[in-house]
């Protein structure tokens, strides 16, 4: 199959995988990963707790030690979505807000799935897939303070506190968008021909901002003062992405892949691809350690991957179906879509996380 085939296949699967709403679980093709890599030491979570049907992202919020987390469930007209804040440590259900309503006669709300912190200006951003837009709330009070349009099935979305931009992945057009966190304008837009943006990833020192394209297998990097975005070859089908604590280095899920791959920023060339499991959909790194936490999807565990060695070193086990996690302060939350709640709730985990 050439190389112009096989992108417009992928592309046309990954439009059927989020049109179903699901977390782009696409078929893996990296089998020996779908397991426990050999060697690796496997670990629980330290708490669970259900938390609603239909989670897909969380962030943590350093000035308020909690966790808030985005659920919607159902094709248009999504009528169940919900912005829920979380005690980071007991995983405690503190408030749960529901988005506005959009559609008097459907009851269609303005469903979060994306979602990011910006602890300088107290507020929680989401990305609005269904609507096309971006949305802000307070996170003193839960109130809805904007919504943003024109952002094309807008997937991920990232604060950079230092330069106050929210950057976003706008999926439907190949657009990469940055909003002010201060005034809630629209400051720049980028756009890649064929691209699909998907994850998002944040260099508050340098302000540049990187995306995975999904199908095109490459990072798009933009900063506010860019021109014209620079391509960077990433791994086999690219949809998450977080970067070393120095800023060198890009790390990313690789959903067809079923592997991380190592991306030398500077070089702008892939180092090294690390296999993980089948169906890899988020990546995070920890700061203080170093290495990479990338989420499996198809067999339900979290890759703890040693970015200096290259390999697996712990294995921890989630529930069916993990979508996506969140590092900070020696901690790991992953969201699931397991509906293994005593009311079918999906899970969330909270794992410890070693120096």
């Amino acid at each position: 199959m050439t190389s112009i085939a096989r992108r417009v296949r992928r592309t046309a699967a990954i439009a059927v995988a989020l049109a179903a709403g699901s977390g782009l679980a696409l078929t893996g093709t990296a089998a020996a990963g779908a397991g426990h890599p050999s060697g690796s030491a496997k670990a629980s979570a330290t708490g669970s707790a259900p938390i609603n049907t239909g989670l897909y992202q969380s962030a943590y919020s350093e000035r308020n030690h909690a966790l808030w987390v985005t659920s919607s469930v159902g094709r248009p007209p999504v009528t169940r979505s919900a912005l829920t804040k979380v005690d980071a440590r007991t995983l405690t259900v503190e408030e749960t807000y529901t988005p506005p309503v959009t559609d008097e006669a459907t009851g269609a709300v303005e469903a979060v799935y994306g979602v990011d912190v910006d602890d300088r200006h107290n507020t929680v951003w989401t990305t609005n897939t269904r609507d096309n837009t971006v949305s802000v709330y307070s996170q003193r009070t839960g109130k809805h303070l904007a919504t943003l349009p024109d952002v094309n099935h807008a997937r991920e979305i990232k604060v950079d506190e230092r330069h106050n931009l929210a950057w976003t992945s706008s999926f439907g057009d190949g657009g990469i968008v940055a909003f002010d966190t201060r005034t809630y304008k629209e400051k720049k837009r980028f756009t890649v021909e064929g691209a699909t943006p998907a994850g998002i990833a944040v260099n508050e020192r340098t302000g540049t901002a990187y995306a995975t394209d999904i199908a095109g297998d490459q990072i798009i990097e933009v900063t506010a003062g860019s021109k014209s975005p620079r391509l960077i070859p990433a791994g086999d089908g690219p949809i998450s992405v977080s970067l070393s604590k120095d800023g060198r280095t890009a790390y990313t899920a690789d959903q067809e892949g079923g592997s991380l791959s190592v991306v030398d920023l500077r070089k702008g060339a892939v180092r090294e691809t690390v296999p993980t499991g089948e169906g890899a959909l988020s990546v995070a790194t920890d700061p203080r350690s170093g290495n990479a936490l990338v989420v499996n999807r198809t067999p339900g565990t979290v890759s703890v991957v040693d970015t200096r060695k290259g390999a697996v070193v712990k294995t921890l086990e989630t529930g069916a179906n993990p979508n996506h996690i969140q590092v900070a302060g020696g901690s790991a939350w992953v969201v699931d879509k397991s509906g293994s709640g005593a009311e079918g709730q999906d899970l969330l985990h909270r794992f410890g996380l070693g120096r």
